[in-house]
């Protein structure tokens, strides 16, 4: 790609696994990586400064501030694309290309599909699979765009990010995304990605009540969007 693609990577007690995701990024294809630190207390932070990145730290815990973060670091220089990756290591950086092949192809929004692509036996858990699923289904009754994951492997042209005006602070973020995203009209695509067991247990789908409060937060997300004059 000829535009500038900038990466943000939220992070939180992800020490062992943020330099391997950091390695694996193509960086022929990326002009800057922003590490957001979400409060971390095993060191993350340390481990981060001695990496090729910009490291900012958030200290309101939750996915949706850290990534919000990130994007407020971006905004004095924006880039043309913003690509968002966990730091758990359960993504694959270097397939970052077939998200950025699909955004110059037209697309404003282009969906890792977890789905769609390769997994390693493990990778997603079962409520994570029965979410997503539930998830999903509601989106297309909702909205009648057909989506197969609500994965964290993301790129957005920033124009596009721009006029979502993301709002969620927690669990919510990803699909606030991308129901907004069909609201505004927006080109939204999916592609496979590969993902594998993540390094560490997951702060969601690792326990009860993560899955939980994240399962309710974001059906109720996706519900509040369909209304007519939602907002933010």
């Amino acid at each position: 790609m000829n535009e500038r693609v900038a990466v943000v990577i939220p992070v939180f007690n992800e020490r062992a696994s943020l330099p391997l995701v950091v390695a694996d990024i193509p960086t022929q294809v990326v002009s800057e990586i922003v590490v957001v630190d979400n409060g971390s207390t095993d060191g993350t932070d340390a481990i981060a400064r001695g990496l090729p990145v910009r490291l900012v730290r958030e200290a309101r815990r939750g996915y949706g501030s850290a990534c919000l973060a990130g994007l407020a670091a971006l905004s004095v220089q924006p880039p043309d694309v913003v690509v968002f990756l966990d730091g758990d290591y359960s993504d694959h950086p270097e397939e970052m290309p077939l998200l950025l092949e699909a955004i110059a192809s037209g697309a404003d929004l282009v969906i890792g599909s977890r789905v769609l692509g390769q997994r390693e036996p493990g990778a997603l858990l079962p409520q994570a699979r029965f979410g997503n699923a539930v998830a999903c289904f509601l989106i297309r009754l909702l909205y009648g765009h057909r989506y197969t994951d609500l994965g964290p492997f993301r790129a957005a042209r920033w124009s596009a990010l721009d006029r979502l005006r993301m709002h969620d602070t927690a669990f919510g973020w990803t699909c606030e995304m991308q129901v907004k995203a069909l609201r505004r009209g927006l080109q939204v695509v999916e592609v496979p990605v590969s993902y594998r067991r993540r390094i560490g247990v997951s702060k969601i789908a690792g326990t009860v009540s993560g899955t939980l409060r994240a399962g309710c937060k974001i059906l109720w997300t996706i519900a509040r969007y369909s209304f007519p004059g939602a907002g933010p």
